[in-house]
């Protein structure tokens, strides 16, 4: 019985080896004309954005802007680069699409859509839930603190009291926190009060984490980028000290972008894939990856943030990107590093080390190819 059974395993294997590789093809291409583009004018998108690279420099720029780091930081980066995709296809690319650097904070649109995962599978039965309902590690035991709801969390209006991994809430100290120190202030009651806040999505993650028992790393790897065909070169950096223990096992928690080090790194291929997942509605190569009603409402500008959703930046009153239309949205990261998604037209723009300034003038330069 064993001999019959190995070669039916080596089959098994070898077909699981194929589809990986086969899933993990590059994205397919069309000429620019194909997909409704001017070429000559798609072209000069694509040179703006070369003439437009960071100056981001990691060990002149890190620890002044941020502070002492809590997990590793790269020496060096690519170049500025990035995929311009239309219907679902390749229109162009610049620079090395391959390299796999951090994203800084688009790493927070990823958390959002791991929380739609919990919501779609009923881990969370409402986002507006208090998360003390839900996880019961202390985090969230104070009476303010038992007041934040999921959706406090993923509008950055927590206003969560408590320190993560020696990084405390209030942003307070200048060896913690580098340039982006603040001063003290008053805490206001969850769900009245936005602030873009590190420390707070730190929580977040965690708590995610506690969720699903498993880490943001596995949840993000098999139920998405595996499904979308990434290439699995991609990594999501723990920092040094953020390992709990869950079920008896040592797991760490990751975090929304790479302020203190670690963070998610990957490349624009990898961001390409996952920005056309959000396009797609949810769904890739006819399968349903996340519910298009989480989508539709992590879109959804809230209360008190400057045009902020489910941890999306959002256009809905033209103030972040002049040129785009109303419905278009970003995952964006220090550096800058960004997926720009446009449903109006059908576009994805990943751009990987780029002046930040320069997002609107790109945006003008591939709309204005549009034929």
């Amino acid at each position: 019985m064993m001999i019959c059974m190995r070669p039916l395993r080596l089959i098994a294997a070898l077909a699981t080896l194929a589809g990986a590789l086969a899933a993990q093809k590059p994205l397919d291409r069309k000429a620019p004309g194909e997909l409704g583009f001017d070429a000559a004018k798609l072209q000069a998108a694509v040179e703006y954005a070369g003439a437009h690279g960071s100056k981001w420099d990691f060990e002149k720029d890190q620890v002044r802007t941020f502070g002492l780091p809590l997990g590793p930081v790269p020496k060096s980066r690519a170049a500025t680069n990035g995929i311009i995709l239309r219907h679902g296809f390749v229109a162009a690319t610049f620079g090395d699409t391959n390299a796999n650097d951090p994203v800084y904070s688009a790493a927070k649109s990823f958390l959002s859509t791991i929380a739609g995962l919990a919501v779609d599978r009923g881990l969370i039965k409402d986002v507006n839930d208090p998360v003390a309902k839900y996880i019961h590690d202390g985090g969230y035991d104070s009476p303010h603190n038992a007041k934040i709801t999921w959706k406090n969390h993923l509008q950055q209006e927590s206003e969560w009291e408590g320190a993560m991994w020696g990084k405390n809430a209030d942003f307070v100290g200048h060896e913690a926190f580098g340039a982006g120190e603040r001063k003290l202030r008053a805490i206001q009651e969850p769900g009245t009060f936005y602030e873009y806040n590190d420390v707070r999505i730190n929580r977040f993650s965690l708590s995610l984490l506690r969720l699903f028992g498993r880490s943001m790393p596995d949840v993000l790897k098999t139920e998405i980028m595996d499904p979308i065909g990434a290439s699995g070169e991609w990594r999501w950096v723990p920092y040094g000290n953020s390992a709990v223990e869950i079920g008896g096992k040592q797991l760490f928690s990751v975090s929304g972008g790479t302020r203190w080090g670690g963070g998610l790194w990957m490349n624009s291929e990898d961001l390409a894939r996952f920005g056309q997942l959000i396009l797609n509605h949810g769904r890739w190569g006819g399968k349903r990856i996340i519910s298009e009603k989480w989508l539709r409402e992590a879109v959804q500008p809230s209360a008190h943030g400057p045009d902020y959703g489910y941890l999306w930046w959002l256009n809905t009153k033209q103030k972040q990107w002049p040129s785009g239309p109303t419905t278009s949205f970003m995952a964006l990261g220090n550096g800058s590093n960004c997926i720009w998604i446009d449903p109006d037209h059908d576009i994805v723009i990943v751009w990987h080390w780029y002046e930040n300034s320069a997002m609107d003038g790109m945006i003008q330069r591939v709309l204005a190819a549009l034929r």
